[in-house]
This record gives structure tokens, C-alpha cells and sequence, in this order.
């Protein structure tokens, strides 16, 4: 065909025309070749000479359309009621499909006349058009806005009357006459008709049914929650709730557009759980005591869909777990007090966390209330004067576990709780008081050679590092360090020793600590008169030392050294492990058969307190035989001359390994002197970089600094009063409540 312009008579081609696009819109059969034909037709309508006819073409199709829709609502209005949804349907079906094809049909009038013609966004944002100008819709549109305007209009009232009906049937079970398709594809045909729009496609969907199917829902839960409430008890109602939630759920699927299927959940959850929240708040606290697992679970999801609604069984949940962890670790006894503690807590924690995973999904806010609930068992004291016991204990219970006497468990297993021990570790606030205790027990452990595992003892310092950061372990790293270093300068004494053919006449090591990085303290320290055995060595060492590094000042802490003394007297030979003290008394019998306690006091220049502990232990053991049992001056020591052992090899355990109630009082007393240090470093730090700041700031700005402890706020006032004392920083002349960095 040309496709030059050409004189067109319109009667004539509209009434060909006219016949296909009747055939198109009915679905009837339209072959190839006519399509075909008629589809050129359009174009030379639209390009016809000497005038266009597309806006004529345009008009006649609308016309048409106008006019065959009108004659369709007659056809589903002569079924009546009862057929009315079915028929529509039927109509809709057929006509939406029909206009889709007529759609194509009109390609050439569709792109190249209507869609050029188009307002712009600038022309309707600024007015560049005449007020009674009206825009042309493309065909398909056109088809739609006909239909909604000849067909949905006149029938909006029992339309939607009878879809509301159905669902509502639906809802009672009982058997339809229309089918669930027939009522999903009238209720689709609203969102449909208005597809094409940009802006407010689901405007007439939302306005005509979604507004009075709400409505009719809302009334409907409102009337089974009421009847339910009469029903059933709590456990029953939430049952049928989850129930008419999930069948509503699947039946917004079934039939609603998407946008509807929250709207209708908001609408049951209001009526059926948030209209009663009071009578479901106040049966939490009786499922959380009783641990209700299954009606925990159906709570959990009613309420967190109400804003607000699941706070106050979080906080029923904390109670709950606050008041089970206080029932778990109060009252303990025996000297295991610190593994039932940490064990008893680490099992509260465990069987509250799976609680919190099965039943509320592992929530972050119930976790928090976990986490808020154990740290206040963890941190809670029985007398608020006493010091919380958890830092002790936990320390304890990680020393027993690197001891070499942890006895039946496998180096696994030891592993595995003390990774479970940082649980508790992160719940305390006084890590501060944990890490002196801790560097005490470790510090025993490495002296004493008891350390179960080199690398499980730098595996839990690295956990406590991952925790608290290395500042926290640095002190922990370097006795580590010290130990490597005593072992190579070991090594380069001996082969000093070799080179200057020295022999000391022992096997004699030594570990040389930092003062700054181990816990030993000095208040142990005592006048000792060392063995004439061990002199040569203690001399030869020192020289040894200060030879290889100048202004070093070496402090010897016999009371933590040990040895291994053989006794050749007896009828067969023993080697006994035991302190220097002890190893100093038995070594004065070698040229006496028996002394008095005055004379070995008086040779061995001991104090009293050392002095009686060392014999009552070697007495004891049965090793020396005294002649009266209160060990005084004129009492007569004498080697037992009958002692035997099933062991050849032995250790002489003493109760200085132990913690003393003097040594928990000092590190008490350290750990506050401690603070006081760091608090009034911190003081200064924020002081300098601010210069000026009023006493609340400061104080706020100390507490959040502070994170291995949480202070008192009467020790930031003294610290504050005592960095004035000492000139750091100062009252400003204008307020009394504001502090200035001294430059």
C-alpha cells in the first residue's frame, strides 16, 4: 500500500471500520488480512488529505464504545441480583480483553496523534493550555474510563454490597454461590480500570471497596472478639486469634489487591488484640512465672504488632529472669562457692537465652532485658556495704579451671567453659576488681609453675582482651613476657657459669619480674638469713645480673621461691618440694639432730608470722617432731627419723598459696587506690582539652570515660577536690559549680 496522505471518504471507511472493531471488542473472529486492512485504514484516517481525520476517528470509536458498554449494563442488569457479579464478570472478562486488542489496533492514532498532543508536566504545572481544553486518552484508556464511568458507576452500590456479602460467607465457611474467582476478578477489575493512571491508580480501588470492606471487617472481629471473650480462656483466645489472623491472611491472598493485605491485619490486630490489651497484659505475668512456652509464643506476636504492646512482657521477662537468677546463686556454701556461682548463672543465662530464641525469635529487645537482668544479678549485693563478690568469683573460677589440679576434664572441655566464662566477665561492672584478682591468681599459677596450658592461659587473655581492649591486658601480656625473658636469661647464666667453670653445687633458676606489671606487692617481704647452700648462687646470679645490665635494683621475694630438697636419712630416699622457708629449717638438721624453735628463729632471722607457719607445716606433715604441741621458743624440734610416704616424689602444700582475708582486704584497697588514680587522670585529660566546664558536665563526661568499673559519684567529687588541692585545676571566681584547667 502507498503510504503517501490520499483523500479519504470517513463515512465510508468508519463503516467497515466500525464492524471490525465491533468484532474486536467482542472477541469475535477477526482474520489476518481484514486486520491488516483496517489497520491501514486507521493510518489514512490519520494522515488523510487534505485534512487529518483522527480527531473525527477518535470521537466515532469513543461513540462506539460509549454506546456498546451501555448496551452491556443493560445485559447484567436484566440478570438481577443473583446473577449480577457473575455476569459482570462474564462482561469484564471479554471487554477488558477486547480493549486490549482494539488498543493495537489503533497503534498509529495511539503514538502518533494522542500521545503527541499530550500535556507535558510543565504545560499543567504552569498553565500553558486554554482552561476548557481537554486532553485525548489512548484508546486502551479510553476503553477503561468508559467502563468505569457506563458500567462501574451505575453499579457501585450492589457491587459492592454483594462482594462484601460473599467474603463475609466466606468467612462463616459457608458454601457460595459465586465463586472465589468470580469475586476475586470483579474486585481486581477496580484496580484494573485505572492501571494506566501514574498518579492514584488504586484511588477508585481503595474508595469504592477497600474504605467499606475495612469498615465490614472491623465490625465483624469486633463481634467474634467479644463472643471468644466469653468463650474462652486466655490461652483458647489467642489461639483463635493467631487462627482468624492467618485464615484472614490467606484470604486477603485469595481475593484483595496487595496493597489491602496489611490494612486488613491492622484492622483485625485493632479489634481483636489492642481493644484488649489490658485483659492480655494482665495474664503475662502469670505464663512468664509459670514459663508457658505455647502461650508465650502466641502472645509474643499479638502484641509486638501493637506499638507499645510487648514492653511490659519484656519487662515481666527481665523480673522473671532477675528473680531466678538471685534464687540460682544465693545462699551458696562450701568451697566451691565460686564454680556453683558461675556455673548456676551461665545455666540461668543458657536456658533464658533458648527460651528467647524458641519463643520470641530471638528478639533484641527481650535479649536486652536478658542482658539487663543478668548483669543486675550478677552486680547485686547483699550488703551494700560489702564489696559485690562476682569479680572474686568468676577469677576463681577461671583459676581453678588453668590450675593443673582441674582433674576429670579434657583440655576441650576446659576450653569451652572458659569461653562461656567471658559471658559472665561481660556482665560485670567492676572489671577493674575482676583483673586485679585475675593477675593475683595468674601471677600464683606461672610463679608456681601450676598452669595446666601455656596456650589456654594466652587464650583467655585474649578473649579478655577481645572484651575489654589491650590496655586491660597489657599488664597480663607482660608477665607472660617476663616468663619467656626469665627462661633465656636462665640460659646465659648457665652458660656463664660453664664458661667460668662455676660449679654452684644445685640445679638453681630464677624468673626476674618487672615490679610494675606483677600483683607481688612488697608487704610479704622479710628479713631472711639465706641457707649457706643457696648463697653461692644468690651471689653469683647478682653479679651475673648487674654485669649485664647497669642501675637494675634486684629485690629477692623468697617467700615465693621453692625447691627440691632430697632427704638421704630416712630408709629410702625422698625428694620433697617445698618453699625456701621450709627448705631453710630442714637444711639447719643437717648438722644437728634437734633445735629449738628460738634458734632456728634466731639463725633464719624470720619474722613471728613466717616463722610459725613454716614449722606448723613441716610439723604437720610429720617431717619434724616437736615435744610439746604449742610451738614456742623452748619447744624442741628433732627430725623424724620414722617419717615414710607411699611417694617417693612429694610437694609440701602450705596455706600461703591460698587467698587470705588479708590479701582480698589489700586488693580491695588496691584496686581503690587504683581508681582514684584513674579518675583524677581522666579529670585532668577532660579538663585540659576542655579548660572550662561546669561540675555536672565533668562529672557526666567522667562516667562515660569509665568502663572497666562504673565510680561512685562521691569519688569523683573527692577526686575533683583533692586535683584542686593539688593545684590541677580550680574553682572559676564567677561560680562556685564550675572548675578551669590550670594551665
Amino acid at each position: 500500500m502507498s503510504l503517501k496522505p490520499k483523500r479519504v471518504n470517513f463515512n465510508e471507511t468508519w463503516d467497515v471500520l466500525q464492524e471490525t472493531v465491533k468484532g474486536v471488542i467482542t472477541l469475535a473472529n477477526v482474520p489476518r488480512t481484514t486486520w491488516n486492512d483496517r489497520f491501514s485504514d486507521v493510518y489514512s484516517l490519520c494522515v488523510a488529505y487534505p485534512e487529518p481525520l483522527a480527531d473525527r476517528l477518535y470521537q466515532e470509536t469513543k461513540q462506539f464504545l460509549d454506546n456498546h458498554v451501555r448496551s452491556l449494563l443493560n445485559s447484567v442488569l436484566a440478570t438481577g441480583d443473583g446473577g449480577l457479579l457473575k455476569s459482570y464478570y462474564e462482561a469484564w472478562t471479554q471487554y477488558s480483553q477486547g480493549i486490549n486488542y482494539l488498543h493495537r489496533l489503533y497503534l498509529y492514532l495511539n503514538q502518533q496523534h494522542i500521545r503527541k498532543q499530550k500535556l507535558s508536566e510543565a504545560d499543567i504545572i504552569y498553565g500553558n493550555v486554554a482552561p476548557d481544553a481537554q486532553e485525548q486518552m489512548e484508546i486502551g484508556e479510553l476503553g477503561l474510563e468508559i467502563w468505569k464511568r457506563n458500567m462501574i458507576e451505575p453499579l457501585w452500590d450492589k457491587l459492592v454490597k454483594l462482594l462484601l456479602d460473599g467474603i463475609h460467607q466466606d468467612r462463616l465457611g459457608n458454601a457460595q454461590n459465586t465463586s472465589n474467582e468470580i469475586i476475586r476478578g470483579v474486585i481486581q477489575s477496580l484496580v484494573s480500570v485505572q492501571e494506566y493512571k501514574k498518579k492514584g491508580s488504586l484511588e477508585l480501588y481503595e474508595k469504592l471497596f477497600e474504605e467499606p470492606f475495612l469498615e465490614a471487617s472491623g465490625e465483624h472481629y469486633k463481634r467474634e472478639a467479644a463472643k471468644l471473650l466469653q468463650e474462652c480462656d486466655v490461652s483458647q483466645y489467642m489461639e483463635r486469634v493467631m487462627q482468624r489472623l492467618e485464615d484472614e491472611t490467606l484470604r486477603s491472598h485469595r481475593f484483595l489487591h496487595c496493597s489491602s493485605y496489611s490494612k486488613v491485619r491492622q484492622r483485625c490486630e485493632l479489634h481483636m488484640v489492642a481493644d484488649h490489651l489490658s485483659f492480655l497484659h494482665g495474664e503475662c505475668k502469670a505464663m512468664v512465672s509459670q514459663e508457658r512456652r505455647r502461650d508465650l509464643a502466641n502472645m509474643y506476636p499479638l502484641l509486638r504488632s501493637i506499638t507499645g504492646g510487648v514492653s511490659v512482657l519484656i519487662n515481666h521477662v527481665m523480673e522473671h529472669v532477675k528473680q531466678q537468677g538471685l534464687e540460682a546463686v544465693t545462699g551458696l556454701r562450701g568451697d566451691n562457692v565460686h564454680t556453683q556461682f558461675v556455673e548456676s548463672m551461665l545455666g540461668v543465662h543458657k536456658k533464658y537465652k533458648e527460651l528467647i530464641h524458641e519463643v520470641f525469635a530471638s528478639d533484641q529487645s527481650f535479649m536486652g532485658a536478658l542482658d539487663k537482668a543478668c548483669s543486675s544479678v550478677i552486680n547485686h549485693r547483699p550488703n551494700p556495704k560489702q564489696p559485690c563478690r562476682s569479680p572474686e568469683l568468676l577469677a576463681k573460677y577461671c583459676d581453678m579451671l588453668l590450675k593443673k589440679s582441674s582433674k576429670g576434664m579434657s583440655d576441650h572441655e576446659i576450653e569451652e567453659r572458659l569461653a562461656e566464662s567471658i559471658t559472665i566477665f561481660k556482665y560485670i561492672d567492676d572489671k577493674d576488681v575482676f583483673q586485679k584478682f585475675y593477675s593475683r591468681m595468674l601471677a600464683k599459677r606461672l610463679i608456681h609453675q601450676q598452669s595446666q596450658s601455656m596456650d589456654a592461659e594466652e587464650a583467655m587473655i585474649n578473649r579478655l582482651k577481645q572484651a575489654c581492649g589491650y590496655e586491660f591486658t597489657n599488664k597480663l601480656h607482660r608477665m607472660f613476657t617476663d616468663i619467656s625473658v626469665s627462661t633465656d636469661l636462665n640460659n646465659k647464666f648457665s652458660a656463664f657459669l660453664k664458661k667460668d667453670n662455676i660449679d654452684l653445687g644445685i640445679n638453681f633458676s630464677i624468673y626476674v619480674l618487672q615490679a610494675g606489671a606483677w600483683p607481688l606487692g612488697q608487704t610479704a617481704l622479710t628479713s631472711f638469713a639465706v641457707p649457706q647452700e643457696l648463697e653461692k648462687s644468690v651471689l653469683m646470679f647478682e653479679n651475673f645480673y648487674h654485669n649485664h645490665f647497669s642501675g637494675r635494683k634486684l629485690t629477692w621475694l623468697h617467700h615465693l621461691c621453692q625447691g627440691e630438697l632430697k632427704l638421704g636419712y630416712l630408709k629410702k630416699p625422698y625428694i620433697v618440694t617445698m618453699q625456701t622457708f621450709q627448705m631453710a629449717v630442714l637444711l639447719l638438721f643437717e648438722n644437728a639432730d634437734s633445735l629449738t624453735c628460738a634458734e632456728v628463729q634466731e639463725t633464719l632471722q624470720l619474722n613471728a608470722d613466717q616463722f610459725s607457719k613454716h614449722i606448723s607445716s613441716l610439723v604437720d606433715c610429720k617431717l619434724l617432731l616437736a615435744n610439746s604441741e604449742t610451738l614456742i621458743g623452748d619447744t624442741v624440734l628433732s627430725l623424724n627419723m620414722e617419717y615414710s610416704n607411699k611417694r617417693t616424689r612429694l610437694r609440701i602444700s602450705t596455706a600461703l598459696q591460698k587467698e587470705s582475708p588479708q590479701e582480698l582486704e589489700q586488693t580491695v584497697t588496691a584496686v581503690d587506690e587504683d581508681r582514684k588514680l584513674y579518675l583524677q587522670a581522666a579529670i585532668v585529660r577532660i579538663m585540659k582539652s576542655r579548660k572550662v566546664l561546669r561540675h555536672n558536665t565533668l562529672i557526666q563526661e567522667v562516667l562515660s570515660q569509665s568502663k572497666a568499673f562504673a565510680p561512685a559519684i562521691s569519688m569523683i567529687k573527692k577526686c575533683i577536690e583533692s586535683l584542686i588541692d593539688k593545684q590541677y585545676i580550680e574553682r572559676t571566681p564567677n561560680s562556685s559549680d564550675e572548675y578551669s584547667y590550670v594551665a
